[in-house]
């Protein structure tokens, strides 16, 4: 099942020398249950890809389908609905509220639409996670990786189409790093998440089962492993 098609997508950045094609004419789709690595070096435009799938820049041109909707084609308030309920982020820096506990800020998408917290689900990531026992701490009580962790929780709680990841290792030594990437795949086998990283750590990619290659905007490779 096809749960998330790009379609000829490009942005375009005014510039003193020209235009910059910081996504040059992409598409490409995703298989519900894949987990996807987007590699390329910095400046390759992998980040600003990943920005344009989760809804939180606009192309110049072309179309995102998540789970069959044109998030594009949605105004904008209809659209930070959409991104809260069908897109988990996660961040390079976490992104915790720091004011928030740990259960409060991975149930901050519920509460922001107004739904109520599926506890057997809140109780089933806070253990997959390894987060029990730190329900009541503030992200300042945490380590790197279990914040990390809270964050992954927060963009897993509504259940998303799915999960996009900001270089999730980038902030973190190699031990947690590794935690984390184990965490992702966990994710990937325990609810069938479809997961899509963008990452410049080889070790991370080789943990994806299809790795794409960006460089000047362009998609040069996109590879399946077993």
């Amino acid at each position: 099942m096809e749960i998330l098609r790009v379609e000829n997508l490009s942005k375009i950045y005014p510039s003193e020398g020209g235009e910059v094609r910081a996504v040059d004419h992409v598409s490409f789709t995703v298989e519900k249950g894949e987990f996807v690595a987007i590699v390329g070096a910095s400046g390759s435009g992998k980040s600003t890809l990943l920005h344009l799938i989760a809804g939180v820049d606009r192309p110049t041109s072309g179309k995102v389908f998540v789970d069959g909707t044109d998030i594009f084609s949605l105004k904008t308030d209809a659209l930070a609905v959409f991104r809260r309920r069908q897109v988990g982020i996660v961040y390079q820096f976490y992104n915790l509220i720091p004011t928030l506990n740990v259960v409060e800020n991975i149930t901050l998408p519920i509460e922001l639409d107004g739904r109520r917290v599926d506890d057997n689900r809140l109780s089933d990531l806070t253990r997959l996670l390894g987060l029990t026992g730190r329900e009541k701490n503030l992200p300042n009580q945490l380590s790197g990786g279990q914040q990390q962790r809270v964050s992954i929780g927060r963009a897993l709680i509504a259940d998303p189409a799915i999960m996009l990841a900001d270089e999730p290792t980038g902030n973190l030594d190699s031990k947690a790093g590794d935690e984390i990437v184990a965490l992702l795949q966990e994710t990937n086998r325990t609810y069938k998440q479809t997961v899509l990283i963008v990452t410049h750590d080889p070790d991370l990619a080789a943990k994806a089962n299809r790795v794409i290659t960006v460089e000047d905007g362009r998609i040069i490779r996109d590879e399946k492993r077993a």
